[in-house]
């Protein structure tokens, strides 16, 4: 049996809340740590368009199985769909990646990362790969937020003071998104499990004069267009970037473990804080990027975290791209 401290099951219970889990998450104890390796090189660069895009790899949670984890699946057949994709079937590997858009001299940010091990002691890594790949933070002007998860919005803040790490950013978000989690007695309603999210971010982000909040799918920057993609959280947003011929949507959480849920888009994750409306959605985002044709990539695809989706019977077929 693992026992852990007091100060890991307060981590449980926060990564928990990450995720809209009901109990804590089991961690991995200091004997058994990471055994995927991180990519030798941490960015990766390509175009859409005129568009620069660079992936940046935080790092990785190989989450333990857990039979609340796909409400409607069984950890027997999350196993069965990881080893069809060729993954590991002794957890589940969830990486995490950033990317950055480099529109003319514009550097635009799709969420911030998970700041620097507050969502996992593995994921540590995007302040690094941002210095090997070039990119100033302070040249960062624009900071696209799909939602207010801990793996996605932990990286705007300090750990030890939720100073601003990206003070001169420009945050967008959807109104629906931030109204909801900062609404007067938000906090009060959470789960147990994700009071100490609510309180974060309500001890912090209100406070903050650089939110944008945006209704509709309005243009966000250059060649940047916004999708609504409720269900994982109720603002949760998509990106779909747009240059010349070429496209290419940022999923963010819509269809996070392809392995899972391209085989079986139905199946409803446990952190999916409305999982009908979240399946309905996943559905209809990946029917689009199949029909027109576009690449997408997503927070928690395989490092780059670009591919191509297909339909496969009544699921879909994801397959990874490098270039």
């Amino acid at each position: 049996m693992i026992l852990l401290s007091r100060r890991e099951a307060l981590v449980a219970s926060s990564l928990a809340a990450a995720f809209g889990l009901t109990k804590p998450l089991h961690l991995v104890a200091p004997a058994q740590a990471q055994t995927i390796p991180d990519p030798v090189v941490g960015f990766h660069r390509y175009k859409v368009g005129s568009i620069e895009i660079t992936a940046l790899y935080d790092g990785i949670w190989e989450k333990p199985h857990d039979p609340a984890f796909i409400k409607n699946a069984s950890i027997e057949e999350t196993k069965e769909a990881l080893a069809k994709a060729g993954q590991t079937t002794a957890f589940v590997p969830i990486p995490l990646t950033v990317v950055v858009l480099k529109i003319g001299e514009r550097y635009v940010m799709v969420d911030a990362g998970s700041g620097a091990g507050q969502w996992q002691p593995t994921a540590t890594k995007l302040a690094a790969n941002m210095a090997a790949a070039g990119i100033d933070p302070a040249r960062i002007g624009t900071i696209l937020v799909s939602h207010f998860h801990p793996d996605h919005i932990f990286g705007l803040m300090d750990r030890g003071t939720n100073a601003p790490m990206f003070p001169n950013a420009e945050l967008v978000v959807t109104a629906t998104e931030y109204k909801w989690w900062t609404e007067p007695g938000r906090v009060e309603k959470l789960p147990d499990a994700r009071k100490a999210l609510g309180q974060r971010i309500n001890t912090v982000f209100p406070g903050w004069k650089n939110f944008r909040l945006v209704d509709g799918e309005p243009e966000v920057a250059p060649g940047v267009r916004l999708v609504r993609t409720p269900g994982h959280t109720p603002g949760h947003a998509a990106f779909h970037v747009s240059s010349g011929n070429e496209q290419l949507m940022i999923s963010n959480d819509v269809a996070y473990v392809p392995a899972l849920l391209a085989p079986h888009p139905d199946w409803q994750g446990s952190y999916d804080q409305d999982s009908v409306t979240a399946v309905a959605t996943r559905r209809a985002l990946i029917d689009r990027v199949i029909a027109e044709k576009m690449a997408i990539c997503g927070a928690h695809f395989p490092f780059p975290g670009k591919g191509v989706f297909a339909k496969d019977g009544a699921g879909y077929a994801f397959t990874p791209a490098i270039a």
